[in-house]
């Protein structure tokens, strides 16, 4: 047993939960579902299991269903237990509590009705596909699941076009071969992606390169699993090198080298790290 049984403070601890490998989960995630007076969860089975597996008993607690289709009875209840000064744990099916996940209502009506609001962070599969995808994480997107039809997904992509930051998307095995090749199609065929899949398990696939290449991959061989797609953002082919030395060169007369860098980059909409390359080079000049 890796957890303890600890006296927690009345409120709302949302716990974050493994993506796929059990192991993935905080001593404190433990700790709290140990010690919670009310359990409630997207999938009680899944955290059953969980528990079970590293040891955390029930001692007679009941873990209450709270997903989408819950309706206000479930959070209703949940408010009920938190107005009685109980501590209440809520767990997603799997990853980080409100990403892509039921919880949002609950802790947005806790707060304003003045309870505690906390949580044991942990495993999320957005921040675990930016860290293997190779693409920029200096800014990012999180756009959740593309629509099914594909009329509005395109319109949803193309909404999110010029987005200045690395886009991430959850997506389902079963439309994923099609939403990679609206994305192709709205976004361009040479725009860089990642396709991750079954982050933290067995089958852990990672897949680089352009939208076109991953699109055709996908779809004349179809996967299965969790999957998060990831795509680089736009970058304008038109700019010329001489112009961007000639902007930088201007706003060093003023600027410091990190300024005049970002002032360029966001100017003519590049990348900012050799535009401060480029901008030490000319401020050492």
């Amino acid at each position: 047993m890796n957890f303890q049984k600890i006296r927690l403070a009345a409120g709302l601890y949302f716990v974050a939960t493994p993506i796929g490998t059990a192991r993935d989960i905080t001593l404190r995630a433990l700790d709290v579902l140990a010690s919670a007076d009310v359990i409630a969860a997207e999938d009680t089975r899944s955290l059953r299991r969980l528990m079970e597996i590293h040891g955390i008993p029930l001692e007679g607690r009941h873990i209450q269903a709270y997903h989408d289709h819950s309706g206000a009875g479930a959070r209703g209840r949940l408010m009920d237990a938190l107005a009685q000064g109980q501590s209440v744990a809520y767990a997603s099916e799997a990853g980080m509590p409100l990403i892509a996940d039921p919880g949002y209502d609950l802790g947005k009506q806790a707060a304003e009705a003045g309870h505690m609001v906390t949580c044991a962070p942990g495993a999320s599969a957005a921040i675990t596909a930016l860290t293997l995808a190779g693409l920029p994480t200096d800014s990012f997107f999180f756009a959740g699941f593309l629509p099914n039809a594909s009329g509005a997904r395109r319109t949803r992509i193309e909404a999110l076009k010029n987005i200045p930051g690395t886009l991430v998307f959850y997506e389902s095995p079963k439309r994923v071969s099609a939403s990679l090749a609206d994305l192709a199609d709205c976004l361009g065929a040479d725009r860089q992606a990642a396709f991750c899949r079954e982050l933290t398990k067995k089958f852990e696939e990672i897949r680089r390169g352009r939208l076109a290449d991953l699109a055709a991959e996908i779809q004349e061989k179809p996967v299965k699993g969790e999957i998060v797609l990831l795509v680089d953002r736009s970058h304008s082919q038109s700019v010329n090198e001489s112009d961007v030395e000639e902007a930088l060169k201007r706003a060093l007369e003023t600027h410091s080298v990190r300024d005049a860098a970002d002032l360029v980059s966001e100017m003519y909409d590049l990348p900012r790290r050799p535009i401060y390359q480029k901008a030490l080079k000319l401020g050492k000049g």
